[in-house]
């Protein structure tokens, strides 16, 4: 039986390396940042894909934070939280967090997908239905599928399509619509007003997905419903520590009190999982912090985003996605994403080829983050670079 398994899985590798869709994995040999040292000798390389978009996963009050964290609470609780695994810095963090995104409590875990797979099933019965972007994370869609509520699966962004399944799902007891705030492999924005207005219309809640909005998107940085001016009309907001907020680890649910409370009761990943390591509660703490003194920081993306989407545009490269700091550039081609990122990587820019499963087929890309501690000549060089790559390979 092992031999059988071996051979079944030898073929599916080679299938993937034929298919041109093998994910390697570069080594770094520095911390995360704008510049990266990568193992085997590779230095000075500009980094534009790292999810580090105020750039705190350095910053040295962000570190200091963690050392203090690790020296004062130790390096991990070795419990769940409601066996000897919540300290008092937990506590603090959720109520910061719920502060921040101006809602009535808050609930830590390891990630956010284990965020996104904890709260539809404790949330959601039989007499339930959610409604889903078709284009949601997969962590949604793999929680979705671990609820037993009726589940309607709309075309992305089509708000048509939304309140044709809302109408169907007037026969259940409540109605949850639940989309990504910004998704993460288009750099689009969902339309949150028009979806409250239908969630309104019919008497549903709107959940969203915020983690790559949290921290950089709206005026102070409280993400997408912010933006777009709905926070009293979103129910709940799922979110992330580890992309915009010191980039460690962990996730969060933050909404109705009720809600929360529900969740230390019945959220499995919350139940069966370690509470946060103190160095990494510590590191969100600061970066919550530093975000709520000034929004300089999240401000500054702006500017930094236009500029390497005008000029990508200008040099021929079709950029999805509108006012985001992800900035796929579409290729179509899974060989040509993987070939152009190597080419690229030679030229001292970092970026990755995404292909299928990750993204549809046929729509392979090179995904482009940028940060806020990324130069203005940092990304003028990462411009030139796809601009001769692509030139290259006759992408332009």
């Amino acid at each position: 039986a092992a031999a059988q398994l071996r051979r079944r899985l030898e073929s599916e590798l080679e299938d993937i390396r034929g298919a041109g869709t093998w994910k390697s994995e570069r080594v770094i040999a520095s911390r995360q940042g704008p510049h990266l040292r990568l193992a085997g000798g590779g230095a000075g390389i500009i980094n534009f894909c790292a999810n580090n978009y105020l750039g705190l996963s350095s910053h040295p009050e962000v570190i200091r934070a963690a050392v203090e964290a690790l020296e004062k609470f130790g390096a991990g609780l070795s419990s769940v939280r409601f066996i000897c695994g919540t300290q008092s810095i937990h506590k603090d963090l959720e109520e910061k967090i719920a502060r921040f995104h101006q809602r009535e409590d808050a609930i830590l875990y390891a990630s956010c997908f284990d965020a996104n797979a904890g709260i539809f099933e404790a949330l959601l019965s039989p007499e339930d239905a959610v409604l889903s972007d078709e284009l949601n994370h997969a962590s949604i869609i793999d929680g979705i599928r671990l609820c037993k509520a009726n589940k309607y699966r709309y075309k992305h962004m089509d708000m048509q399509d939304l309140e044709a399944k809302l109408k169907e799902a007037q026969k259940y007891r409540l109605r949850l619509v639940a989309t990504d705030g910004a998704f993460s492999m288009d750099g689009d924005i969902a339309p949150l007003r028009e979806i409250c207005q239908l969630a309104q219309k019919y008497d549903a809640l709107v959940f969203i997905d915020e983690c790559h909005a949290t921290g950089f998107l709206g005026p102070s940085g409280r993400g997408t419903d912010e933006l777009l001016g709905v926070m009293d009309k979103v129910t709940i907001i799922n979110s992330t520590l580890g992309k915009a907020l010191g980039g460690a680890a962990g996730g969060y649910t933050t909404g109705p009190k009720p809600l929360i409370d529900l969740l230390r009761q019945r959220s499995r990943p919350y139940l069966f999982s370690n509470s946060l390591p103190p160095a990494v509660v510590g590191c969100a703490s600061k970066a919550l912090d530093l975000l709520m003194e000034s929004n300089a920081i999240a401000q500054s993306m702006a500017a930094k985003t236009q500029r390497f989407r005008s000029k990508m545009a200008a040099a021929g490269f079709t950029i999805s996605g509108k006012d985001h700091p992800i900035c796929p550039v579409m290729l179509g081609d899974a060989r040509l994403a993987s070939v152009m990122a190597e080419d690229m990587l030679n030229r001292g820019i970092y970026v990755i080829g995404f292909s299928y499963p990750v993204v549809p087929k046929g729509k392979a890309r090179i995904r482009v983050q940028i940060s806020a501690v990324h130069s203005d000549e940092d990304i003028d060089r990462c411009v030139e670079a796809f601009t001769e790559v692509g030139q290259k390979h006759g992408a332009l």
